[in-house]
């Protein structure tokens, strides 16, 4: 049987001590018709050497490529983009893992169900003490649904390549950063396309207890932004819209702790 091919995009940055392990877990999928591309953001650790390593073990299947200057993730994203030869893209970061038959179980289910662009799955957090919280995505998530949120794990995701580039890949605007897949998520409902989730972690997401405080305001709007055009596709009444917009920016202002808080109990 001939395999399609998958272009996996990986932007990495600042990663070599869990990067081996992240390419590694693409080395072990069972579907073996892939490319690796690999882009270093211009990383101030050795990431580059570590991925210039494997890229010269397998110069087959990994394509290496660097940023002068450290450019972000969706510019980054986007040059990999550029280079992609397969008819699917999937994503996958340089601090993660994800299960070995994580390529065949998405591959299959667009090939399933031909009127889905994107299909990602339920993916597990974990830190050195091992996996702690599993979080749950809805099967089929409608346009409606997005403007609560991403639904689909992005890193998890495989996308069908001519949907991605018809809605010319990830927004590179300043008024994105930080919700770059949300923003994607929202322009490819709009365009018409749809998803699926597999209801199984095969994503393995290692957590940042960090990542919190890296919320800043700028984020919280830009995530606000995203949510108002999520509303204003979906056609919600205005009082939903205002609603949801001010939830979102009044958490930026809750006290960390209580937020740590409700975060947890609504995964």
């Amino acid at each position: 049987m001939i395999q399609n091919k998958i272009s996996v995009l990986m932007g990495i940055y600042n990663c070599a001590d869990t990067l081996p392990e992240a390419i590694d877990s693409i080395l072990n999928q069972t579907y073996t018709n892939w490319e690796l591309i690999l882009c270093d953001d211009a990383s101030t650790d050795n990431t580059y050497q570590v991925a210039l390593k494997y890229q010269q073990k397998y110069p087959d299947k990994i394509i290496l490529l660097k940023n002068e200057k450290n450019l972000t993730l969706a510019p980054t994203l986007n040059k990999c983009l550029a280079m992609a030869n397969g008819e699917f893209i999937a994503r996958m970061d340089g601090d993660d893992l994800c299960e070995p038959e994580r390529f065949n179980l998405e591959i299959e289910a667009l090939k399933q169900n031909p009127d889905f662009v994107i299909v990602s799955c339920n993916m597990d957090l974990f830190d050195s003490a091992g996996t702690f919280r599993t979080v749950h995505y809805k099967e089929y998530p409608t346009q409606k649904d997005l403007i609560h949120g991403p639904q689909f794990c992005h890193a998890g995701c495989m996308v069908r390549t001519e949907a991605i580039r018809a809605v010319i890949g990830y927004s590179e605007s300043p008024t994105r950063k930080r919700v770059e897949d949300f923003d994607l998520w929202v322009r490819m409902y709009h365009a018409g396309y749809c998803g699926m989730n597999i209801l199984r972690p095969l994503y393995h997401m290692r957590d940042d207890r960090n990542a919190l405080k890296r919320r800043s305001f700028d984020n919280r709007l830009n995530g606000c932004r995203v949510t108002y055009y999520a509303c204003k596709y979906a056609k919600m009444p205005f009082y939903v819209t205002f609603y949801l917009l001010t939830i979102s920016m009044v958490k930026y202002f809750v006290p960390q702790f209580i937020y740590r808080y409700i975060h947890s109990i609504n995964k």
